[in-house]
């Protein structure tokens, strides 16, 4: 690697997502300098915009890929498959993929990866713990009841700020070339579980019920949700949350060289931060 190429910035792709926002901070706090790829960026980048994606990969050493909203919509393996082609066409080699655990789209697009010629890694991560936090997830929370159609089935959910210390240190270090991290946090919880440490946390009366996915569907039309959004999210929660991802993994311990952190310190952090508290009407 010459030396332009070492100083060259890194493009995080949903550069202010969840994960892209972290891995960001982080690449800056090591001294790299970072493009951030999203709509709203000074050099506009758009999944449904090919036309957008060569400006943005010009110049770069290295890419995140986060694909929005997730890697198993209809289409994805396709628009992650042209992207990569075109950021190799570019001369991009370096590329590290945030993918989804049990998501048999998720590790379709894996495997175009693998075999593209890329130097690549993948970050197959568990569902996330700023899901409650940093989604609708956080309104129903703050609510005081969380519905949804699943059951006792038990996830080893991740904290986000985990992935994007493995994603930083994957885009910056050679070491973790052909690479693939399944990442979870230390325990299993089911979402009742989860629901019931963050009004531990809270100390406020948070339950959780569970309802059919027929009643959850109608709730989310009513509400205005898009089809293809209340598609992905029946995927996600009636398909990917039927206990195949009911293990935990060392990934983080075997990037990081640490435990992952547990949910409940996640909990407690989110909750001192004010994320779920109710206002106290003002006396009349």
């Amino acid at each position: 690697m010459n030396d332009r190429e070492e100083t060259a910035p890194i493009l995080v792709l949903g550069g202010t997502g969840k994960t892209g926002k972290r891995v960001v901070k982080r690449l800056i706090e090591q001294g790299e300098t970072v493009r951030i790829g999203s709509r709203g960026a000074a050099l506009p980048f758009d999944w449904d915009a090919p036309e957008t994606w060569g400006p943005v990969i010009a110049g770069m050493r290295a890419i995140y890929i986060a694909y929005h909203p997730d890697l198993a919509v209809p289409g994805a393996l396709q628009t992650v498959g042209a992207f990569v082609e075109t950021a190799l066409n570019a001369g991009v080699k370096r590329m590290v993929l945030l993918s989804g655990r049990g998501e048999e789209e998720a590790e379709q697009t894996e495997q175009m990866l693998i075999a593209s010629g890329a130097d690549w890694t993948i970050v197959r991560a568990s569902w996330f713990f700023q899901n409650f936090s940093e989604t609708f997830l956080a309104e129903a929370l703050h609510s005081g009841e969380v519905a949804l159609p699943v059951g006792d089935v038990k996830e080893p959910f991740i904290d986000v700020d985990d992935i994007a210390e493995i994603a930083a240190a994957a885009l910056i270090d050679p070491a973790h070339i052909g690479k693939l991290y399944e990442v979870t946090g230390p325990e299993l919880l089911s979402f009742s579980e989860a629901v019931s440490s963050i009004a531990a946390a809270t100390g406020r009366p948070i339950r959780y019920r569970q309802i059919l996915a027929a009643d959850y569907k109608a709730a989310m039309e009513q509400a205005g949700v898009p089809e293809d959004m209340i598609s992905l999210v029946l995927y996600l929660f009636t398909t990917v949350l039927d206990g195949r991802n009911a293990n935990v993994t060392d990934g983080v311990r075997q990037t990081l060289g640490r435990e992952p952190r547990r949910f409940a310190d996640y909990a407690r952090q989110a909750a001192r931060a004010g994320v779920w508290s109710v206002e106290t009407p003002a006396p009349v």
